[in-house]
This record gives structure tokens, C-alpha cells and sequence, in this order.
């Protein structure tokens, strides 16, 4: 009893560091705001997000292919998120960071329950807590998928070590399964790592001697192993299908043609050493590696190969003595197979947030292998060695943390990493230029989207948002030209269709500007903006009638749409519908009580109509809100007088 309750202290003690220590490492990411790489797509621009929990969102979530990815689970986590914080960065990275540390304790636990080593299973969790490779995973809110697949892949490894005492855990352990599938479909090789466990540290399966004095796999216990996992196979597969499916519906996945079999190869070879190289001098870390494409180096990847198979023989050959350092490193080789490259996802060679869960194996073989590399006389070090290393990882891991505080410095630090000139770094230059132009800082933009286009000229998004950056320099015949050059690229490009049709108005091009807010629609009919574009331009081609009926559009689209609300009331005014203006009106006031424009509209509505006691308080509200509204300011003026 004493002996347990000195085991539960020490864990309590170890699981309360490590939370603390975490914690501190990250606390500084809690300042932190949404990020314009994916966090947008992710969260603040997906309205099945913003909508927050509701029935038809949750089919959503699980009915649908978005951003070429299929994880339920994920979205549901970010609906939550945004019922509770709504569209407060704070909330979401919290979010991130507690299931990170939840994850730390999960993995010091199930390691300690399977091996019953306390310090080296508190060693390896410290790695996984604070190695820089894993910031990306908590620090990037659109990397939600990694750290919630991380807490039930933890999790269903929990359970599997029970299912190994006791057959009635299985049931947990396919759902907790099937639940990281629904996460991220990373998971899939969750099953070969659970026949690695099942050799050690569980003993399930044995090697046997044979008369030639070498070894073989006990058949009888293996072919048992193999069969319980047969239901979790089948989960996989159809993971696989479903995740391919989604990918390649949305264009994610490269085809051949793109990039051969042999770059990809070559790549994965190259990728697997330098996520090693990663781990030891974790100092150029980014949030994008850019693929070589054809240009990778054959001599490389040979070397890295060679280095590979080397590991690989020493962890085989010492498998009896040192079953760890096999387990270890197929753990790290295997978990990685998913995200190598062999089928090339998007345009990074590699990426930080892939090593989250496999590099513990590597974690794993170090904390075993260093204390029996340095004996019984050396142990006494192993304390020192420990705060040396976690002191360098700690300090490394705060400094990475500074560079996901905005777009505009985490893309600073990709360029300044990733001095190349391969096409597909044109995402950096890209967004960094759409940081810049997020902060008005103009000028800056243009040479950042200027750097993406010398890079890789058949790149639309660049020209784009160059287009913007001009429209916003009031450069409309600059815009226009770029914008065009976005279209031609990209035929079905449909914001810079309406980009072009707002570049248009401002040159008096109304017909023209129709003409491409009309295609913009076409080819994205849900496309609230680009209604709202066309009913402004209707509008002033003198067509309210039809402009009437696109502001309706885009309010079923979007009913928070401020500006639409607004527009339409002011047209149902011209018609005579008083009441429908009014109801608009109010409605865009109740959306956004700081749109002074709304206030002195509705006043001057209720003016009109005789209601001059009514109007005051609108106009009122229009002044204080903006001391510096004119027409607000005459309109509050002349209610008052005619009201004496």
C-alpha cells in the first residue's frame, strides 16, 4: 500500500513538472492571432465554423470534402471552440496547448504502464513536451488535427496496453481508434506500431532460436497478434480510401506528370535524414520546406539512403539485446510513411508538424540507449546530460515560438531559412506579401508579390493579390492588367473575377465589371460577395430592380452581412418600402453597432417620413460614433431645428 501510494506521488509530482514546464514553454503563444495560412480557410473564413454548433454544420463535417481533407472529428473541435470563444485567437490557441500537454501526460503514462521504467518514460514525454519540431503542431490553430489525433492515439495505446491484461478493453481500443481516424487519418499505421509494441515492450511475441543459431518470429503467437488487429486493418483501409478520395478531389494530390516517382523517392529518402538531422540541431526549422521537384539531388539521396539502411541493420541485428532501438526506430520509420512523400500532398518536401507523433520513437531510443550506452560507472551523468539538453530545448523552443506571432514574421523566418529559388517557395512570398498588405504596409507587398511572380510566373494567387495591392495604391490599370493575368492562368479563378469586375467600376467600366461579377457567380455560385458586388454595380447602371434581387442573394449567402443589409435598405427606400429599409437598417445597426453609416441612413429614412423625434437619436449615434461625419452632423442639426 506505502509502495503504491510512493508511486502515485512520484507520478502526480512528474505529471505536475511536466505540465508546468509545458505550459511555460508555450505560454507566449496565447498573444498570438490567426495566421493567413490555412488558419483562414481553417477557421475565420469557413462560415461552418463561424456558424459554430448546429445540426446541418455537423453533417457538414461529416458529409463533406473541405480543403481537401476529411477529419470530422477536427471541424467539430473548432465549432466548439468558436460556441465558447467565438472568433478570439486566445481561446483557439488554448485549446491547442492544453491538448499538448494532455498529450505530455498521456505519453508518460502509457510508456510507464508499458515498460515500468519511471525516469526514462518521463525523459522521453520531457522531449516530446518541449522539442522545437513540435511547436508547429501547437502553435498553429489550423494544426488542431495533430495535436486532437495525438490525444486519442495516446489514448487507444492506453487501452491497447489493458487489452493486453484484460480481452475486454478491445471495444475502447477500436473506438479510440476509429475516433483518431475521424482526428486525422495519420493514424493508419497505428496497427503495424501496435505488432512492434506487442514484441516490446508488451512480450506478446517471441523470437525463437533456431538450429542455425539464428532467429525467427514465433508463428503461432504472431499469426494471433495479426488476427485481433484484422478490425482495425479494416478501419484503416477505409481511411486510405476515403482521405485519397478527399485529396484528390481537391487537387491536393500531384500526379505523376507533376513530379516522377524517382523525386519522390528521393525525397522521401532525403526528408527521413534530415527530420533526424531536425531533432539534433532543431535551428532551421520553417514553417515551409519547399520541394526541389526533379532538381533533387541523386548523390543526396543515395547518402541518406545508405545512412538509412544502416540504422536499420544495427537496430535489427541488435533487436535481442536491444529490443528498443528496433522498436524505436520503426516506430519513427513506419508512423512517417503516411506524410514522406511517396504520394506528394501539396508542394512541401517535408514538414515540421509530420514528425509530431513519430519522432518519439527516435525519443525512445535515446532515452534507453544513452544510459546503457554509458554503463553503470557513468549513471551518475545522466542528470547533468538531462538539464543541459532540456535547458537547450526549452530555449530553443521558446525562440521558434516567436516566429508563428503573425504571417508576417513566421514567413520572414521561411525566406530567411529557405534561400532558394524552387517554384513551389513561391507560398512563402506569397503570403508574406498578403501579411504585408493585411497591414497596409503597401510598398512592401508589391515587391513581395513581385518576388513571387519572378519565382514562378504560372502562379495565379500573386497576381491577385498584386491586383489588390495596386487597387488599394488606387493603380487601378496596373490591378486590372494582374488581375487579367490571374484569369488567364487560372480560367476558373473566380475571386479574381470579382477582383477585376471592383477594378472595373472604379475606371467607369460598369458593364464590363457586370460581366465578370456574372462569371465570378457562375463559377461559384455561393459566392456572397461577388452578389454583392454585382448588386452595387446594377445599381449604379441604374438596374435597382435586379440590384435588388443580388443584395437579397448574398443576405441568403451571408445574413451577417453588414454592407448588404445596408445597400438593400437604401434601395428599398427608393421603391417606397419603407419598412423593409427600416428592418434592413436595424438589422445592419443589431450586426455592427459602431456602423455610423447605417445610423445616419435609418435616421434619415425616419425623417423623411415625418419621424423627426424618432431620427434624432440615430443621428446622434451616427456623431458620436464618428465626430467627424458631416452629413450626419447637418442631418442632427436641421431634426433638431425643424423638431423647435
Amino acid at each position: 500500500m506505502n509502495n503504491n501510494l510512493k508511486s502515485f506521488d512520484r507520478s502526480f509530482a512528474i505529471g505536475l513538472c511536466l505540465t508546468v514546464i509545458t505550459f511555460l514553454a508555450y505560454i507566449q503563444v496565447l498573444g498570438y492571432g490567426f495566421l493567413n495560412f490555412d488558419d483562414n480557410k481553417y477557421v475565420t473564413e469557413n462560415p461552418h465554423i463561424t456558424d459554430g454548433l448546429n445540426p446541418e454544420d455537423i453533417v457538414w463535417a461529416f458529409t463533406e470534402f473541405y480543403a481537401s481533407n476529411w477529419h470530422p472529428l477536427t471541424w467539430l473541435s473548432h465549432m466548439l471552440d468558436f460556441e465558447v470563444y467565438g472568433l478570439d485567437p486566445f481561446g483557439h490557441h488554448l485549446t491547442n496547448l492544453i491538448l499538448h500537454i494532455i498529450n505530455v501526460l498521456l505519453l508518460f503514462l502509457v510508456l510507464k504502464k508499458m515498460t515500468g521504467a519511471f525516469w526514462r518514460s518521463a525523459f522521453v514525454s520531457i522531449l516530446f513536451a518541449l522539442h522545437p519540431l513540435n511547436v508547429e503542431s501547437v502553435a498553429w490553430i489550423a494544426e488542431r488535427k495533430n495535436v486532437l489525433c495525438g490525444f486519442f492515439f495516446f489514448l487507444t495505446l492506453w487501452f491497447y496496453t489493458r487489452y493486453s491484461e484484460n480481452k475486454k478493453f478491445y471495444v475502447w481500443v477500436l473506438l479510440l481508434f476509429a475516433l483518431g481516424l475521424l482526428a486525422k487519418p495519420m493514424l493508419v499505421t497505428l496497427p503495424f506500431l501496435m505488432i512492434l509494441l506487442d514484441y516490446w515492450p508488451l512480450k506478446r511475441m517471441r523470437l525463437l532460436k533456431t538450429s542455425s543459431s539464428s532467429e525467427k518470429i514465433d508463428t503461432d503467437s504472431s499469426g494471433k497478434l495479426l488476427i485481433e488487429k484484422i478490425p482495425l486493418f479494416v478501419l484503416v483501409i477505409a481511411s486510405c480510401i476515403i482521405t485519397y478520395s478527399a485529396q484528390r478531389g481537391g487537387d491536393a494530390v500531384r500526379s505523376t506528370e507533376f513530379r516522377s516517382f524517382y523525386s519522390s523517392a528521393a525525397n522521401a529518402l532525403i526528408s527521413y535524414v534530415e527530420y533526424l538531422q531536425n531533432m539534433i540541431w532543431p535551428r532551421g526549422l520553417s514553417v515551409f520546406y519547399p520541394h526541389s521537384g526533379e532538381a533533387v539531388l541523386g548523390s543526396k539521396a543515395l547518402i541518406c539512403g545508405l545512412v538509412l539502411v544502416a540504422f536499420t541493420f544495427t537496430a535489427i541485428r541488435n533487436i535481442q539485446r536491444a529490443p528498443y532501438l528496433a522498436v524505436g526506430w520503426f516506430w519513427y520509420l513506419g508512423m512517417l510513411v503516411p506524410v514522406i512523400g511517396l504520394v506528394q500532398v501539396g508542394e512541401q518536401s517535408m514538414a515540421d508538424r509530420y514528425t509530431y507523433l513519430p519522432m518519439i520513437g527516435i525519443f525512445i531510443c535515446i532515452a534507453w540507449g544513452i544510459p546503457d550506452l554509458l554503463g553503470d560507472r557513468k549513471q551518475k551523468l545522466l542528470p547533468l546530460l538531462g538539464g543541459i539538453l532540456i535547458t537547450f530545448l526549452l530555449a530553443s523552443t521558446w525562440t521558434q515560438i516567436k516566429y508563428w506571432e503573425n504571417s508576417i514574421t513566421l514567413f520572414e523566418r521561411a525566406i530567411e531559412v529557405n534561400k532558394t529559388e524552387a517554384p513551389s517557395f513561391v507560398v512563402a512570398y506569397n503570403n508574406l506579401g498578403h501579411a504585408l498588405l493585411g497591414e497596409n504596409r503597401l510598398e512592401e507587398a508589391v515587391v513581395k508579390f513581385q518576388r513571387a511572380i519572378e519565382i514562378n510566373p504560372n502562379y495565379s494567387k500573386p497576381q491577385n493579390n498584386l491586383g489588390n495591392t495596386f487597387s488599394e495604391l488606387k493603380r487601378y490599370e496596373e490591378a486590372i492588367k494582374h488581375y487579367r493575368q490571374a484569369i488567364i492562368i487560372e480560367p476558373d479563378y473566380a475571386e479574381a473575377f470579382n477582383n477585376l469586375g471592383n477594378a472595373l467600376i472604379e475606371v467607369g467600366q460598369i458593364e464590363e465589371s457586370i460581366k465578370n461579377y456574372r462569371e465570378a457567380i457562375r463559377l461559384e455560385e455561393e459566392y456572397s460577395v461577388a452578389h454583392f458586388n454585382l448588386g452595387i454595380a446594377l445599381s449604379q447602371s441604374g438596374d435597382i430592380k435586379e440590384a435588388i434581387i443580388e443584395y437579397r442573394k448574398a443576405l441568403k449567402l451571408d445574413p451577417g452581412f453588414v454592407m448588404a443589409h445596408n445597400n438593400l435598405a437604401g434601395l428599398l427606400s427608393q421603391f417606397g418600402d419603407i419598412q423593409g429599409a427600416v428592418r434592413h437598417y436595424q438589422k445592419a445597426i443589431a450586426l455592427d453597432p459602431n456602423f455610423a453609416k447605417a445610423h445616419n441612413n435609418l435616421g434619415s429614412t425616419l425623417a423623411q417620413q415625418g419621424q423627426l423625434k424618432e431620427a434624432i437619436p440615430y443621428f446622434e449615434k451616427a456623431v458620436s460614433i464618428d465626430p467627424g461625419y458631416i452629413d450626419a452632423r447637418k442631418n442632427l442639426e436641421l431634426a433638431r431645428s425643424m423638431v423647435r
